[in-house]
């Protein structure tokens, strides 16, 4: 912002340019995730967290239609499919169950970065979330990341896949090598 302090005479021209400084050149874009892709389970996790504010320092909105600035659909699996590294605009959720992508493993394994899928029915229920931690000894519960169809991205403690007879099961990303 410029400050005139001395009487003007002629013609004056101002020009403002509203540049957000998250657009700036060379500068990263605020709340999305960087360039390279992730190979690791920190990475992933770190790429989950990016759309917690990547809104403009809110939430991104879930929708099954619209593609997010990065080029991933704004719903659980191209949520999931952004974190992994996977390419734009992200596979569906059965997709994420696909051999050549995850191996099932017992959710007792389950370890940060690993994904909770339940793969059966139709777009409307099947749904994926990335696993960040167990809450307790008893893995009753655990924090997990998900986009879905309440406020969008959420970073919260969840139960899915501990009820007898549930739907959800783990998974592990082959590119973590384990």
């Amino acid at each position: 912002m410029a400050h005139i302090t001395q009487p003007v005479t002629g013609y004056l021209t101002v020009v403002a340019v509203d540049i957000p400084e998250d657009r700036l050149p060379g500068v990263p874009v605020h709340g999305e995730p960087p360039a390279t892709p992730p190979g690791s389970r920190q990475q992933t996790l770190q790429h989950a967290a990016t759309r917690l504010t990547a809104n403009h320092g809110r939430l991104v909105p879930y929708s099954q239609n619209p593609r997010w600035r990065d080029g991933c659909r704004q719903d659980c699996s191209g949520y999931a499919s952004m974190a992994l590294g996977l390419p734009t605009p992200g596979t569906d959720t059965v997709g994420l169950t696909d051999h050549r992508l995850t191996h099932p493993i017992p959710m007792s394994e389950l370890q940060p970065g690993d994904l909770v899928i339940d793969a059966i029915g139709n777009n409307n229920t099947r749904h994926v979330v990335i696993f960040e931690k167990w809450n307790d000894d008893s893995h009753r519960s655990n924090t997990a990341y998900e986009q879905w169809g309440g406020p969008g991205i959420s970073h919260r403690s969840l139960t899915y896949g501990r009820a007898a007879g549930s739907e959800y099961k783990a998974y592990r990303p082959l590119q973590y090598g384990d």
